[in-house]
């Protein structure tokens, strides 16, 4: 099976290294041997491994108009030109198999409306979750149930920097810099820590999940950069982890989808995820709830995801192809009426009367206050720290407009979701 390869990045590298390693028990289980034809790079100067001697091309025509080549796989990243190379694949017939989460959060309804027109497979398992099984068991081995909420960490770089905060007690910016120096993160960390990567991966599986097309854009996104040391130590005494939540909630007759920093009690199933590793867990009304862990990115990791996909595609040949099941178009909750317990932390001015103030504006707006802490109080300052009860995230925002403009409340410092329990 005559394989074009687009990208020869860090998972393209892998994709080659795990074929010429594995290919005998590939071919034991599928009745074919992979073979790379050629690969599409940017750089024909650059050294390359020996594995892809006399394969290299800086022309895609190369690749889409070698009749032999039946599987394109990207793994280029970014939009363009990796959408109008996958595009143009399946209109030409081929197999398509990508990495790429951009694309498919974007694009994924109109690729496979177009795979299934060509009658060919278009699949995608590594662009979420990088090694870690996630889109094909939630499009076949649970497609019995009725997906009522999927709740995960869905990046490594965040969950890292968490970790080292958390266990290490570094700051924000110091588990940074040992992420970048471990490889963790790019050197422009932005879709991580501002949890645009997360969202792009929740859209996939929320649409995957609740039938229904949903896109990154209606993510309801916040990242991690507002989190600090001081809300990892209150986090701590109050029993809780904070951890970057990706997660889509099926109500009656709309979606919710949002990536928040969220408090998580120590004994929850996602507070004990440390480092890089990924997690999701998936409700059904059958099943229960079912959760998925393992490394979310990473050479190997994702590269197993490709040639699994590769040897998908090639078994699924004359039938069984993944197609689009987008077939409700629920609405997408507006943020503002998602209900949480929230944990809010200011910086006033420490004088009587002025924590009755603030009480008195979250009265106004019909928010119950479950726990009220006076922290450290410098130069005049005192940090107070507020947990609510359940409430619409738009009473939590008029309330703080509200009180922003106290000139007794020097800042409100932070805003994060809690999860009382596992619910």
């Amino acid at each position: 099976m005559q394989i074009g390869l687009l990208g020869l990045g860090t998972v393209g590298t892998g994709v080659v290294e795990l074929i010429e390693k594995n290919n005998n028990i590939i071919a034991k289980r599928i009745n074919e041997h992979i073979n790379i034809k050629k690969v599409l790079v940017k750089d024909l100067n650059k050294q390359r491994s020996p594995l892809v001697e006399g394969k290299i091309t800086d022309r895609f025509e190369d690749i889409i108009e070698d009749e032999e080549i039946s599987v394109i796989v990207e793994v280029m990243g970014g939009e363009e030109p990796a959408l109008t190379y996958i595009r143009e694949a399946l209109n030409r017939g081929k197999h398509v198999v990508t990495a790429n989460k951009e694309v498919i959060s974007k694009h994924g309804k109109e690729l496979l409306e177009l795979s299934a027109k060509n009658d060919v497979n278009l699949l995608f398992e590594a662009s979420v979750g990088g090694g870690i099984p996630i889109i094909r068991p939630m499009k076949r081995c649970l497609s019995a149930n009725q997906i009522t909420k999927i709740m995960g960490i869905l990046n490594g770089t965040t969950n890292y920097i968490l970790s080292q905060m958390t266990e290490h007690g570094k700051s924000f910016d110091e588990a940074l810099k040992e992420a970048q120096l471990a490889g963790y993160a790019e050197s422009d960390p932005t879709d991580d820590i501002k949890g645009f990567d997360a969202a792009r991966k929740i859209a996939i599986l929320s649409s995957i999940a609740f039938n229904t097309r949903i896109t990154a854009d209606q993510v309801y996104t916040e990242g991690i950069d507002s989190v600090s040391q001081a809300d990892i130590q209150y986090a701590k005494e109050m029993g809780q982890v904070i951890k970057l939540i990706a997660m889509g909630k099926k109500h009656e007759n709309s979606v919710e989808v949002a990536v928040t920093p969220i408090l998580l009690p120590e004994d929850h199933p996602l507070a004990s995820v440390g480092g890089p590793f990924n997690a999701i867990m998936v409700e059904g009304n059958a099943v229960g709830p079912v959760m998925f862990y393992g490394l979310g990115a990473g050479k190997m990791p994702t590269a197993s995801a490709v040639v699994a996909d590769i040897m998908e595609a090639i078994k699924n040949n004359n039938g069984g192809k993944l197609n689009c099941t987008c077939y409700y178009d629920f609405d997408i909750m507006d943020p503002g009426e998602a209900c949480s317990s929230f944990y809010i932390r200011l910086r006033v001015v420490d004088k009587p009367g002025v924590l009755a103030k603030i009480a008195g504006a979250f009265g106004e707006n019909e928010i119950s206050m479950a726990k009220v802490f006076q922290k450290n109080t410098i130069n005049g300052t005192a940090e107070i720290v507020i947990v609510t009860y359940d409430v619409p995230f738009r009473n939590i925002q008029d309330a703080l407009s509200e009180i922003k403009a106290y000139k007794q409340v020097v800042e409100v410092s932070t805003v994060i979701r809690v999860e009382e329990e596992h619910k």
